[in-house]
């Protein structure tokens, strides 16, 4: 017994929900997540999604993400996913998210990096708001099914066409045929000891992608963020958005003393903490929000400030302790602008995909654009010729082994490809790991 889909999508964050709702209703789409879709870091996402203004802020827009990906982006990528993002914003209000708005229109914010207010925002849980509102209406399409707690151990290749995967579900592992497979299994967090992204996104997809040959870009480049809440509890580091930032926070040493621009890239302002933390010999520094009233910082960060307040800090009046960590991964499995792999019928979306959107370092709030804008593209292309393919079912041997040693083998695959690609990295942010 095996079981045959037109299309099988791995992971359940923004990018896979939106690719699976690009499709028409006549293909058969099955989406498998290793945990629920609930635990897939789209949720977390907090400051936004950037949005070109009008055409008069193109240059300015295309020139931040540049400066910010240190010119080591695509152009190309870069001037699409500009040109795209009032599509996929008319896309999301479709699927029924909701933006600040006021009786002008949108209410847009700024980060880290930006030149202009041009993002928009849901409070500060943007991501929560867009992925909740694309899963709920994913769940409710006949032709979409949803599999948790599933776990792709390897895909299914045949004369270096994709064929399927195979995957362990509780335990019990099975092969899955498809005319076509999309890879949108998100980050590397779960490599490493400090993270904002969930323990489970350990980088499966690029170990696998380099067991088969299939090419890989830019592993290395891998985003630390500067404001991360300090705690010493084990577990995932809870993220201070940019936008506090971009609405007026200052960072302070141990002194109370402000020591660099809050709004440079976040690799700039990552470098400055580290160089502060070193002078002082400290862990943290502190993040200051106390110019703005308590009502102030309740209405526009309501979900910060609980959090802060559970850790003992009142954000009106206590500076937070903040350290950096783990938070984006900007390279990743290399596909062209259609999203498709070297590897023929495989394509790969979202944050596990590199289209070299975002260079050496993510500007702020472009992830979850990037995400969707090149998942809906690859929906379009797979739709172009799907109905040519035929299923075939090879013969596949299945790994038995206990998957804690798969899971193993795949984590030393990947650190080693880090440490093949940038020691300076890897000794700075990965030797621990090991």
């Amino acid at each position: 017994m095996y079981e045959e889909y037109d299309v099988i999508i791995v992971g359940s964050g923004a990018a896979g929900l939106f690719n699976a709702l690009m499709f028409d209703e006549k293909y058969k789409i099955l989406i498998v997540t290793k945990d629920t879709p609930e635990q897939s870091d789209s949720f977390l996402a907090q400051g936004g999604i950037a949005t070109l203004l009008d055409e008069e802020d193109y240059q300015a827009y295309y020139e931040d993400t540049m400066k910010a990906g240190h010119y080591q982006n695509n152009p190309e990528a870069v001037d699409i996913m500009i040109h795209s993002s009032k599509e996929i914003i008319n896309d999301l209000v479709d699927f029924g998210v909701k933006f600040a708005m006021n009786k002008d229109g949108a209410i847009y914010t700024r980060e880290g990096g930006h030149s202009k207010f041009r993002i928009m925002y849901h409070d500060d849980i943007t991501g929560n708001e867009i992925t909740g509102k694309l899963l709920k209406q994913a769940s409710i399409q006949s032709h979409i099914q949803i599999r948790t707690s599933t776990r792709m151990i390897d895909i299914i290749e045949e004369d270096r066409q994709v064929k399927g995967i195979i995957v362990d579900h509780n335990g019990k592992r099975s092969a899955i045929y498809s005319k076509v497979v999309v890879l949108a299994t998100g980050g590397i967090g779960g490599l490493f000891a400090q993270s904002t992204n969930f323990p489970h996104l350990t980088g499966d997809a690029l170990a696998i992608c380099l067991k088969h040959h299939i090419e890989l870009e830019n592993i290395h480049y891998i985003q630390i963020h500067p404001t991360t809440l300090y705690s010493k509890k084990p577990g995932r580091r809870f993220l201070i958005s940019e936008s506090v930032r971009g609405e007026g926070a200052v960072l302070l040493n141990p002194n109370g003393e402000r020591f660099c621009n809050e709004l440079e890239p976040r690799d700039i302002v990552t470098e400055n903490i580290r160089k502060e933390q070193e002078k002082f010999h400290c862990d943290h520094v502190y993040l200051s929000l106390i110019h703005m009233k308590k009502e102030e910082i309740i209405k526009r960060f309501p979900n910060i400030y609980k959090r802060c307040l559970e850790e003992g800090y009142a954000m009106e009046k206590d500076p937070v302790p903040i350290t950096p960590a783990q938070h984006y991964f900007m390279g990743g499995i290399k596909v062209d602008m259609n999203s498709q792999t070297n590897e023929k019928c495989l394509y790969a979306i979202g944050e596990t995909s590199c289209n070299g959107v975002h260079g050496a370092n993510r500007l702020a709030s472009n992830s979850l654009l990037e995400s969707l804008v090149f998942a809906k593209r690859a929906a379009k292309h797979i739709q172009t010729y799907i109905d040519n393919i035929e299923i075939s079912i090879p013969q596949v041997q299945i790994d038995n082994r206990d998957y804690d040693d798969i899971e193993k083998e795949y984590r030393q695959l990947v650190l080693e490809e880090i440490k093949r690609k940038d020691r300076d990295f890897y000794d700075k942010w990965c030797k621990h790991e090991d």
